[in-house]
Protein backbone atom coordinates (compact mmCIF):
# COMPACT_ATOMS: atom_id res chain seq x y z
CA UNK A 1 0.00 0.00 0.00
CA UNK A 2 2.43 2.54 1.18
CA UNK A 3 4.63 2.00 -2.74
CA UNK A 4 1.05 2.99 -4.54
CA UNK A 5 1.00 5.71 -2.20
CA UNK A 6 4.22 6.78 -2.81
CA UNK A 7 3.87 6.33 -6.79
CA UNK A 8 0.89 8.62 -6.46
CA UNK A 9 2.75 10.90 -5.02
CA UNK A 10 5.53 10.80 -7.51
CA UNK A 11 3.51 11.21 -10.47
CA UNK A 12 2.19 14.47 -9.24
CA UNK A 13 4.76 15.76 -7.15
CA UNK A 14 6.57 19.03 -8.71
CA UNK A 15 3.94 20.85 -11.01
CA UNK A 16 3.29 24.05 -10.34
CA UNK A 17 0.47 25.30 -8.19
CA UNK A 18 -0.37 27.93 -11.77
CA UNK A 19 -0.62 24.20 -13.55
CA UNK A 20 -2.88 23.25 -10.60
CA UNK A 21 -4.97 26.14 -10.43
CA UNK A 22 -5.47 25.72 -14.57
CA UNK A 23 -6.79 22.49 -13.75
CA UNK A 24 -9.45 23.67 -11.11
CA UNK A 25 -10.60 25.96 -14.01
CA UNK A 26 -10.64 23.37 -16.28
CA UNK A 27 -12.54 21.25 -13.54
CA UNK A 28 -15.19 23.54 -13.02
CA UNK A 29 -15.48 24.22 -16.96
CA UNK A 30 -16.02 20.43 -17.75
CA UNK A 31 -17.60 19.50 -14.70
CA UNK A 32 -20.90 21.40 -16.77
CA UNK A 33 -20.03 19.06 -20.08
CA UNK A 34 -23.43 17.75 -21.06
CA UNK A 35 -24.31 19.08 -24.29
CA UNK A 36 -21.63 17.92 -26.59
CA UNK A 37 -22.04 14.09 -25.67
CA UNK A 38 -25.80 14.21 -25.89
CA UNK A 39 -26.31 16.78 -28.89
CA UNK A 40 -26.95 14.12 -31.44
CA UNK A 41 -29.58 12.24 -29.02
CA UNK A 42 -31.12 15.57 -28.21
CA UNK A 43 -31.31 16.60 -32.35
CA UNK A 44 -32.48 12.84 -32.76
CA UNK A 45 -34.88 12.44 -29.74
CA UNK A 46 -36.01 15.52 -29.00
CA UNK A 47 -36.12 17.50 -32.05
CA UNK A 48 -37.01 14.88 -34.50
CA UNK A 49 -34.50 15.31 -36.98
CA UNK A 50 -32.80 12.42 -38.80
CA UNK A 51 -29.58 11.01 -38.32
CA UNK A 52 -27.71 12.79 -40.77
CA UNK A 53 -29.32 15.87 -40.24
CA UNK A 54 -27.92 15.63 -36.40
CA UNK A 55 -24.61 14.71 -37.85
CA UNK A 56 -24.69 18.08 -40.16
CA UNK A 57 -25.59 19.72 -36.77
CA UNK A 58 -22.34 18.08 -35.30
CA UNK A 59 -20.50 18.97 -37.94
CA UNK A 60 -21.21 22.71 -37.58
CA UNK A 61 -19.92 22.05 -33.82
CA UNK A 62 -16.49 20.93 -35.70
CA UNK A 63 -16.28 23.55 -38.19
CA UNK A 64 -16.44 26.12 -35.81
CA UNK A 65 -13.93 24.16 -33.79
CA UNK A 66 -11.36 25.22 -36.74
CA UNK A 67 -12.38 28.33 -37.34
CA UNK A 68 -12.17 29.13 -33.61
CA UNK A 69 -8.84 27.25 -32.76
CA UNK A 70 -7.82 29.45 -36.05
CA UNK A 71 -8.62 32.63 -34.53
CA UNK A 72 -7.49 31.48 -31.22
CA UNK A 73 -4.20 30.62 -32.03
CA UNK A 74 -3.77 34.16 -33.70
CA UNK A 75 -5.07 35.61 -30.59
CA UNK A 76 -2.92 33.75 -28.44
CA UNK A 77 0.24 34.83 -29.75
CA UNK A 78 -0.81 38.36 -30.55
CA UNK A 79 -2.23 39.46 -27.34
CA UNK A 80 -1.74 36.53 -24.73
CA UNK A 81 -3.47 33.28 -23.89
CA UNK A 82 -4.80 34.98 -20.72
CA UNK A 83 -7.65 37.16 -22.25
CA UNK A 84 -8.74 34.62 -24.91
CA UNK A 85 -9.22 32.28 -22.08
CA UNK A 86 -11.03 34.49 -20.33
CA UNK A 87 -13.48 35.45 -23.60
CA UNK A 88 -13.20 32.30 -24.53
CA UNK A 89 -15.16 30.56 -21.22
CA UNK A 90 -17.41 33.11 -20.88
CA UNK A 91 -18.64 34.03 -24.27
CA UNK A 92 -18.54 30.01 -24.88
CA UNK A 93 -21.42 29.89 -21.86
CA UNK A 94 -23.48 32.52 -22.82
CA UNK A 95 -23.85 31.10 -26.30
CA UNK A 96 -24.95 27.31 -24.79
CA UNK A 97 -27.67 29.07 -23.18
CA UNK A 98 -28.64 30.91 -26.38
CA UNK A 99 -28.30 27.87 -28.60
CA UNK A 100 -30.41 25.79 -25.97
CA UNK A 101 -33.54 27.89 -27.24
CA UNK A 102 -32.74 27.48 -31.30
CA UNK A 103 -35.31 25.03 -32.16
CA UNK A 104 -35.26 25.72 -36.26
CA UNK A 105 -33.09 23.46 -38.18
CA UNK A 106 -31.01 25.96 -39.77
CA UNK A 107 -30.54 28.84 -36.45
CA UNK A 108 -29.44 25.83 -34.65
CA UNK A 109 -26.85 25.17 -36.69
CA UNK A 110 -25.71 28.47 -37.14
CA UNK A 111 -25.91 29.17 -33.82
CA UNK A 112 -23.86 25.95 -32.88
CA UNK A 113 -21.60 26.77 -35.01
CA UNK A 114 -20.83 30.29 -33.73
CA UNK A 115 -21.19 28.51 -29.97
CA UNK A 116 -17.85 26.37 -30.73
CA UNK A 117 -16.04 28.79 -32.97
CA UNK A 118 -16.04 31.00 -29.39
CA UNK A 119 -15.86 28.10 -27.24
CA UNK A 120 -13.18 26.32 -28.91
CA UNK A 121 -10.96 29.38 -29.22
CA UNK A 122 -10.16 28.62 -25.17
CA UNK A 123 -8.52 25.63 -26.74
CA UNK A 124 -5.03 27.25 -28.36
CA UNK A 125 -4.92 29.67 -25.53
CA UNK A 126 -5.39 26.97 -22.85
CA UNK A 127 -2.42 24.46 -24.31
CA UNK A 128 0.12 27.70 -24.33
CA UNK A 129 -1.20 28.18 -20.75
CA UNK A 130 -0.15 24.87 -19.54
CA UNK A 131 3.05 24.74 -21.77
CA UNK A 132 4.56 28.27 -20.15
CA UNK A 133 3.06 27.09 -16.56
CA UNK A 134 5.02 23.88 -17.03
CA UNK A 135 8.62 23.11 -16.78
CA UNK A 136 10.02 20.71 -20.00
CA UNK A 137 10.55 17.31 -17.75
CA UNK A 138 7.47 17.60 -16.32
CA UNK A 139 5.36 19.32 -19.49
CA UNK A 140 3.54 15.86 -20.66
CA UNK A 141 2.30 15.48 -17.21
CA UNK A 142 1.10 18.67 -16.22
CA UNK A 143 -0.79 18.12 -19.58
CA UNK A 144 -1.90 14.98 -18.37
CA UNK A 145 -2.94 16.88 -15.18
CA UNK A 146 -5.15 19.33 -17.43
CA UNK A 147 -6.91 15.95 -18.94
CA UNK A 148 -7.49 14.65 -15.56
CA UNK A 149 -9.36 17.80 -14.52
CA UNK A 150 -10.87 17.47 -17.99
CA UNK A 151 -12.19 13.74 -17.49
CA UNK A 152 -12.94 14.16 -14.19
CA UNK A 153 -15.58 16.95 -14.93
CA UNK A 154 -16.67 15.01 -17.96
CA UNK A 155 -17.65 11.86 -15.31
CA UNK A 156 -19.71 14.46 -13.08
CA UNK A 157 -20.99 15.90 -16.29
CA UNK A 158 -21.77 12.87 -18.04
CA UNK A 159 -23.44 11.04 -15.09
CA UNK A 160 -25.59 13.99 -14.38
CA UNK A 161 -26.12 14.64 -18.19
CA UNK A 162 -27.51 11.31 -18.43
CA UNK A 163 -30.40 11.93 -15.82
CA UNK A 164 -30.84 15.51 -16.76
CA UNK A 165 -31.32 14.11 -20.41
CA UNK A 166 -34.01 11.32 -19.12
CA UNK A 167 -35.85 14.37 -17.34
CA UNK A 168 -35.02 17.80 -19.58
CA UNK A 169 -32.90 18.21 -22.57
CA UNK A 170 -33.30 22.19 -21.94
CA UNK A 171 -31.20 21.81 -18.35
CA UNK A 172 -28.07 20.49 -20.37
CA UNK A 173 -27.60 23.62 -22.08
CA UNK A 174 -27.79 25.90 -18.65
CA UNK A 175 -26.03 23.49 -16.62
CA UNK A 176 -23.52 23.38 -19.53
CA UNK A 177 -22.86 27.58 -19.70
CA UNK A 178 -23.42 28.33 -16.32
CA UNK A 179 -20.30 26.00 -15.35
CA UNK A 180 -18.43 28.05 -18.45
CA UNK A 181 -19.10 30.96 -16.97
CA UNK A 182 -18.29 30.33 -13.42
CA UNK A 183 -14.80 28.84 -14.92
CA UNK A 184 -14.02 32.19 -16.37
CA UNK A 185 -14.75 34.08 -12.60
CA UNK A 186 -12.62 31.77 -11.23
CA UNK A 187 -9.47 31.85 -13.84
CA UNK A 188 -10.02 35.68 -13.01
CA UNK A 189 -9.36 34.92 -9.07
CA UNK A 190 -6.86 32.51 -8.88
CA UNK A 191 -4.70 33.25 -11.58
CA UNK A 192 -4.23 37.06 -12.31
CA UNK A 193 -3.27 38.70 -15.32
CA UNK A 194 0.82 37.50 -15.61
CA UNK A 195 3.15 40.72 -14.39
CA UNK A 196 5.42 40.12 -17.86
CA UNK A 197 2.37 39.46 -19.98
CA UNK A 198 2.41 43.02 -22.15
CA UNK A 199 6.74 43.24 -22.68
CA UNK A 200 6.28 39.02 -23.29
CA UNK A 201 3.93 39.58 -25.89
CA UNK A 202 5.91 42.59 -27.16
CA UNK A 203 8.86 40.22 -27.53
CA UNK A 204 6.84 37.36 -29.19
CA UNK A 205 5.61 39.80 -31.96
CA UNK A 206 8.73 40.60 -32.95
CA UNK A 207 10.20 37.45 -32.83
CA UNK A 208 7.14 35.74 -35.00
CA UNK A 209 8.38 37.56 -37.50
CA UNK A 210 11.38 36.35 -38.03
CA UNK A 211 10.66 32.58 -36.96
CA UNK A 212 9.40 29.70 -39.42
CA UNK A 213 5.75 29.31 -39.14
CA UNK A 214 4.37 25.82 -38.15
CA UNK A 215 2.21 25.42 -41.45
CA UNK A 216 5.98 25.27 -42.71
CA UNK A 217 7.09 22.81 -40.58
CA UNK A 218 6.24 19.23 -42.86
CA UNK A 219 7.03 16.56 -40.59
CA UNK A 220 4.27 18.67 -37.97
CA UNK A 221 1.96 18.51 -41.08
CA UNK A 222 2.16 14.83 -41.18
CA UNK A 223 1.34 14.42 -37.81
CA UNK A 224 -1.81 17.31 -38.31
CA UNK A 225 -2.92 14.58 -40.81
CA UNK A 226 -2.61 11.62 -38.56
CA UNK A 227 -4.39 13.01 -35.96
CA UNK A 228 -7.09 14.05 -37.83
CA UNK A 229 -7.94 10.62 -38.96
CA UNK A 230 -7.10 9.10 -35.64
CA UNK A 231 -9.74 12.07 -34.06
CA UNK A 232 -12.14 11.02 -36.84
CA UNK A 233 -12.19 7.80 -35.14
CA UNK A 234 -11.89 8.92 -31.84
CA UNK A 235 -15.01 10.64 -31.73
CA UNK A 236 -17.65 8.24 -32.96
CA UNK A 237 -17.90 7.95 -29.17
CA UNK A 238 -19.78 11.17 -29.13
CA UNK A 239 -21.61 11.59 -31.83
CA UNK A 240 -22.71 8.31 -33.52
CA UNK A 241 -21.64 5.64 -30.72
CA UNK A 242 -24.63 7.14 -28.12
CA UNK A 243 -26.92 7.07 -30.67
CA UNK A 244 -25.76 3.03 -31.87
CA UNK A 245 -26.04 1.96 -28.41
CA UNK A 246 -29.38 3.59 -28.00
CA UNK A 247 -31.15 2.33 -31.02
CA UNK A 248 -29.15 -1.03 -31.59
CA UNK A 249 -28.35 -2.29 -27.74
CA UNK A 250 -31.44 -0.83 -26.76
CA UNK A 251 -29.30 1.12 -23.42
CA UNK A 252 -31.15 4.14 -21.98
CA UNK A 253 -29.29 7.70 -21.34
CA UNK A 254 -28.39 7.03 -17.90
CA UNK A 255 -26.70 4.02 -19.02
CA UNK A 256 -24.64 5.86 -21.37
CA UNK A 257 -24.19 8.67 -19.26
CA UNK A 258 -22.98 6.45 -16.89
CA UNK A 259 -20.44 4.77 -19.84
CA UNK A 260 -18.89 8.16 -20.80
CA UNK A 261 -18.75 8.67 -16.60
CA UNK A 262 -16.51 5.44 -16.00
CA UNK A 263 -14.59 6.83 -19.15
CA UNK A 264 -13.63 9.84 -17.14
CA UNK A 265 -13.06 8.49 -13.67
CA UNK A 266 -10.87 5.96 -15.23
CA UNK A 267 -8.86 8.57 -16.72
CA UNK A 268 -9.20 10.79 -13.64
CA UNK A 269 -7.70 7.40 -11.43
CA UNK A 270 -4.95 6.47 -13.12
CA UNK A 271 -3.40 8.26 -16.45
CA UNK A 272 -1.15 10.34 -14.38
CA UNK A 273 0.53 7.37 -13.05
CA UNK A 274 0.83 5.54 -16.37
CA UNK A 275 1.93 8.85 -18.22
CA UNK A 276 4.47 8.93 -14.80
CA UNK A 277 5.85 5.37 -15.72
CA UNK A 278 6.01 5.69 -19.32
CA UNK A 279 7.14 9.05 -19.79
CA UNK A 280 11.10 8.43 -18.39
CA UNK A 281 11.36 5.64 -21.19
CA UNK A 282 11.04 8.37 -23.90
CA UNK A 283 9.30 6.60 -26.82
CA UNK A 284 6.24 8.89 -27.05
CA UNK A 285 5.73 7.92 -30.78
CA UNK A 286 5.25 3.89 -30.06
CA UNK A 287 2.93 4.86 -26.98
CA UNK A 288 0.88 6.90 -29.65
CA UNK A 289 0.68 4.23 -32.13
CA UNK A 290 -0.33 1.59 -29.52
CA UNK A 291 -2.78 3.52 -27.92
CA UNK A 292 -4.39 4.57 -31.50
CA UNK A 293 -4.70 0.95 -32.53
CA UNK A 294 -6.40 0.14 -28.77
CA UNK A 295 -8.82 2.61 -30.11
CA UNK A 296 -10.00 1.44 -32.94
CA UNK A 297 -9.94 -2.61 -31.34
CA UNK A 298 -12.92 -0.80 -28.87
CA UNK A 299 -15.02 0.07 -32.05
CA UNK A 300 -14.80 -3.28 -33.77
CA UNK A 301 -15.53 -5.10 -31.11
CA UNK A 302 -19.28 -4.22 -31.63
CA UNK A 303 -18.65 -6.60 -34.79
CA UNK A 304 -16.87 -9.27 -33.04
CA UNK A 305 -18.91 -9.35 -29.67
CA UNK A 306 -22.33 -9.88 -29.04
CA UNK A 307 -24.07 -8.47 -25.87
CA UNK A 308 -25.45 -4.81 -25.01
CA UNK A 309 -24.77 -3.13 -21.59
CA UNK A 310 -21.42 -5.57 -20.76
CA UNK A 311 -19.89 -4.95 -24.20
CA UNK A 312 -20.41 -1.61 -24.40
CA UNK A 313 -18.58 -1.08 -20.77
CA UNK A 314 -15.73 -3.49 -22.30
CA UNK A 315 -15.18 -1.23 -25.51
CA UNK A 316 -15.55 1.51 -23.16
CA UNK A 317 -12.54 0.48 -21.28
CA UNK A 318 -10.59 -0.28 -24.19
CA UNK A 319 -10.82 3.08 -26.05
CA UNK A 320 -10.30 4.61 -22.58
CA UNK A 321 -6.34 2.88 -22.44
CA UNK A 322 -5.67 3.97 -26.19
CA UNK A 323 -6.66 7.54 -24.94
CA UNK A 324 -5.19 7.35 -21.88
CA UNK A 325 -1.77 5.40 -23.80
CA UNK A 326 -1.87 8.27 -26.95
CA UNK A 327 -3.26 11.96 -26.28
CA UNK A 328 -0.74 12.46 -23.28
CA UNK A 329 1.98 11.92 -25.58
CA UNK A 330 0.12 13.46 -28.43
CA UNK A 331 0.58 16.60 -26.56
CA UNK A 332 4.20 16.11 -25.74
CA UNK A 333 5.16 16.38 -29.42
CA UNK A 334 3.45 19.36 -30.46
CA UNK A 335 4.51 21.17 -27.85
CA UNK A 336 8.33 19.97 -28.19
CA UNK A 337 8.05 21.18 -32.34
CA UNK A 338 7.01 24.56 -31.33
CA UNK A 339 8.82 27.61 -29.37
CA UNK A 340 7.39 30.92 -27.49
CA UNK A 341 6.53 32.74 -29.86
CA UNK A 342 5.01 30.70 -32.57
CA UNK A 343 3.45 28.16 -29.89
CA UNK A 344 -0.36 29.43 -30.78
CA UNK A 345 0.31 28.92 -33.87
CA UNK A 346 1.51 25.00 -33.18
CA UNK A 347 -1.76 24.69 -30.71
CA UNK A 348 -3.89 26.33 -32.91
CA UNK A 349 -3.27 23.73 -35.64
CA UNK A 350 -3.49 20.93 -33.40
CA UNK A 351 -6.62 22.04 -32.37
CA UNK A 352 -7.67 22.51 -35.82
CA UNK A 353 -7.05 18.76 -36.44
CA UNK A 354 -9.64 17.90 -33.48
CA UNK A 355 -12.04 20.69 -35.03
CA UNK A 356 -11.32 19.12 -38.71
CA UNK A 357 -12.62 15.80 -37.35
CA UNK A 358 -15.46 16.96 -35.78
CA UNK A 359 -16.88 17.76 -39.16
CA UNK A 360 -16.44 14.85 -40.90
CA UNK A 361 -17.06 12.03 -37.68
CA UNK A 362 -20.59 12.89 -37.47
CA UNK A 363 -21.32 13.70 -40.92
CA UNK A 364 -19.40 10.70 -42.60
CA UNK A 365 -20.34 8.30 -39.76
CA UNK A 366 -23.91 9.17 -39.77
CA UNK A 367 -24.13 8.48 -43.51
CA UNK A 368 -22.36 5.38 -43.97
CA UNK A 369 -24.12 4.19 -40.54
CA UNK A 370 -27.52 5.19 -41.98
CA UNK A 371 -27.45 4.29 -45.52
CA UNK A 372 -25.38 1.04 -44.58
CA UNK A 373 -24.67 0.08 -41.30
CA UNK A 374 -22.90 0.46 -38.12
CA UNK A 375 -21.04 -2.51 -38.60
CA UNK A 376 -19.82 -1.40 -41.63
CA UNK A 377 -18.85 2.19 -39.89
CA UNK A 378 -16.97 0.18 -37.09
CA UNK A 379 -14.95 -1.60 -39.42
CA UNK A 380 -13.80 1.09 -41.82
CA UNK A 381 -12.75 3.29 -38.44
CA UNK A 382 -10.86 0.40 -37.07
CA UNK A 383 -9.07 0.33 -40.48
CA UNK A 384 -8.36 3.68 -40.25
CA UNK A 385 -6.56 3.31 -36.85
CA UNK A 386 -4.48 0.62 -38.44
CA UNK A 387 -3.24 3.29 -40.61
CA UNK A 388 -2.98 6.25 -38.48
CA UNK A 389 -1.15 3.82 -35.80
CA UNK A 390 1.27 3.12 -38.33
CA UNK A 391 1.79 6.28 -39.73
CA UNK A 392 2.64 7.92 -36.54
CA UNK A 393 5.63 5.46 -35.72
CA UNK A 394 7.41 6.58 -39.35
CA UNK A 395 7.14 10.14 -37.97
CA UNK A 396 10.38 11.88 -36.10
CA UNK A 397 11.20 12.02 -32.46
CA UNK A 398 9.63 14.90 -30.59
CA UNK A 399 12.35 18.09 -31.18
CA UNK A 400 13.50 16.65 -35.15
CA UNK A 401 12.57 19.44 -37.50
CA UNK A 402 12.91 19.28 -41.33
CA UNK A 403 15.01 22.02 -42.99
Amino acid sequence: MSSILQLYKSAYAGLSRQTWFLSLVILINRSGTMVLPFMTMYATQQLHFSIVEAGFIMAMFGAGSVVGAFIGGQLTDAIGFYKVQAFALFGGGCMFIVVGYLKEYWILCAGTFILSMVNESFRPANSTAIAIYSKPDNRTRSYSLNRLAINLGWAVGGALGGFLAGYNYHLLFWVDGLTNIGAALLLLVVLPVPANLKSTIAHNRTQRIASESAYKDKQYMAFIFLTVLFAFCFFQMFTILPVYLKTELGLTEQMIGTLMAINGLIIAVIEMVVVFKLEAKQQPLKYIMYGVWLVGLSYAMYNIFTGQLLLALASIIVITFGEMISMPFMNSYWISRSSEHNRGQYAALYTMAWGTAQIAAPSIGGYVADKYSYNLLWWIVFAITIVAGAGYIRLKKPGEHLA
